[in-house]
């Protein structure tokens, strides 16, 4: 009977622990997640670092640039998450020198799962839609345009 109470006893000690922890334990700051999923977009780019691009990225993203001619006419390209994973893995981002690496993250809005971001890199900004999905900041859409270059004083 000793034995069944101090099991009993013990469950109910670890069970009221647990929920005490659960309760007092702070909840993640969703801006630093939401400035870390763009951060491994940024960093993973620079760095050649597939796998850390990939887990910023949303499966069904949609990267969009608007280009002009000199006619005037527009048109709308696109790159899909794993043309830019690929992108990543070639190491095209690791041509920039560390010293010129820019990585800007501004937190334009939020809600409870939806965020749009301006990230600003050294060649171009991109403007990004986060969602919250399946408890983790993705990046869903992302409309860029590359920065005019910089004239010679």
């Amino acid at each position: 009977m000793k034995k069944i109470a101090l099991i009993l006893f013990t469950v109910l000690t670890f069970s009221a622990l647990n929920a005490l922890a659960q309760t007092t334990t702070p909840t993640a700051d969703p801006r630093e997640a939401i400035k870390q999923t763009a951060l491994d977009y940024a960093e993973g780019w620079y760095e050649g670092n597939a796998e850390r691009m990939e887990r910023a990225l949303h499966p069904d993203l949609a990267k969009r640039i608007v280009r002009n001619d000199d006619k005037g006419n527009s048109r709308l390209d696109t790159m899909s998450a794993m043309s830019l994973v690929q992108g990543t893995r070639r190491g095209f981002g690791k041509q920039t020198p560390k010293e010129q690496q820019q990585k800007d993250v501004t937190i334009l809005d939020m809600m409870e799962n939806s965020a749009v971001v301006k990230m600003e890199m050294r060649d171009w900004v991109d403007y990004m839609q986060m969602g919250k999905i399946g408890g983790r900041w993705v990046i869903v859409n992302v409309l860029w345009e590359m920065k005019p270059p910089k004239k010679s004083q």
